[in-house]
């Protein structure tokens, strides 16, 4: 442009501007606010290959236990320090994890020779196995009731006595259980049988089958319990479906479109929201507050990354992103926003 032919600047032009890109700044603001998981950092676990899987929270220290399957480990992330302070080998395709603070104790679940490996203290020192069968996998703490619950083999969940370290009983199923929930209220245990197509209702005592709902979906891995609705949640992988059922009658309360390869729902009880992650390289978002669930967000992640653990105690959302020619074996922090 001819310099001298410019077009002269005056109050007007400038306050126009500074107008123009203060609203602009201020549109992205509210934009970014709006996104209900904001990524607040990425921990790198350093050189870990394959497939990731369960993780838990000691919340004391703020230690992340994250189930490194593909890896035969399990690391264990500083939360604060935001870096892997310890990892334990010589594990067998560690799947599920469970940590009880009474005993200082971590349990680990292992597909590989179905065992369920004890260490204790700051260290993690070994402590004891014990030998289910085979395929070892989910694993709930019951606290209150000082024990915990394994799913494993062909169809059982084994009972283990948190003081002895010691199987004490079985609860049989048709087929191998993926995730299952505790209904303390009920006294009822919720378990996913998708081999089975059905989500086995049982007596937390005594194992008895109080019922078996049939579903018309496959591959129904991740399950959650919304205790104010008194809803089992439930998403399945074929087709990719999210779904709500009466905790009493089985009967579908909601059902809307999922990410695709979920395996691990949560409840954000505070904000009335469920969480979802996917190894399509999603997380849904969705409303919990409507009985019909929708969808508010679907936040791109990274392909594989289908395990989580959300800690409302630290309010964040941990995703699990195992390591591509792209991507490093990381753990990504997201805080819900508001």
């Amino acid at each position: 442009m001819d310099e001298s032919r410019s077009i002269p600047v005056g109050p007007l032009t400038v306050a126009v501007a500074i107008a123009a890109a203060f609203a602009q700044a201020t549109g992205a603001h509210a934009q970014a606010a709006a996104v209900p998981l904001q990524l607040e950092t990425k921990i790198p676990l350093g050189a870990v290959t394959g497939r990731i899987d369960h993780m838990a929270i000691d919340l004391k220290r703020r230690r992340l236990f994250v189930a490194e399957l593909g890896n035969d480990t399990i690391g264990i992330v500083d939360v604060g320090a935001r870096k892997v302070v310890h990892r334990i080998s010589g594990l067998k395709e560690p799947q599920g994890i469970g940590y009880v603070a009474a005993t200082d104790s971590l349990y680990v679940a292992n597909a590989g020779d179905g065992s369920v490996r004890i260490f204790r203290g700051p260290d993690y020192t070994p402590a004891g196995r014990i030998d289910l069968g085979d395929d070892a996998d989910n694993i709930r703490v019951d606290a209150a009731a000082n024990r915990f619950f394994v799913g494993y083999g062909s169809g059982a969940i084994g009972i283990i006595d948190v003081a002895s370290g010691k199987k004490v009983g079985a609860f049989p199923l048709p087929a191998h259980p993926e995730s299952f929930q505790l209904d303390t209220a009920s006294g009822r245990l919720f378990v996913n049988v998708p081999n089975a197509r059905s989500i086995a209702a049982l007596d937390a005592n005594t194992g008895s089958r109080r019922a078996m709902w049939p579903m018309r979906h496959g591959a129904n891995f991740a399950m959650a319990l919304d205790r104010e609705r008194r809803s089992v949640l439930v998403v399945f992988r074929h087709p990719a479906k999210f779904a709500a059922f009466d905790m009493q009658s089985g009967a579908t309360a909601a059902e809307v479109d999922a990410c695709g390869d979920a395996d691990d729902l949560f409840v954000d009880a505070k904000r009335r929201r469920v969480y979802i992650s996917c190894g399509g390289g999603f997380l849904d978002v969705l409303n919990a507050s409507d009985p019909g669930y929708p969808r508010i967000a679907r936040i791109p992640t990274a392909a594989g990354a289908r395990t989580s653990l959300f800690v409302p105690e630290l309010d964040r959302l941990f995703v699990a992103v195992r390591a591509r020619s792209d991507t490093p074996a990381s753990i990504w922090i997201y805080r819900p926003a508001p």
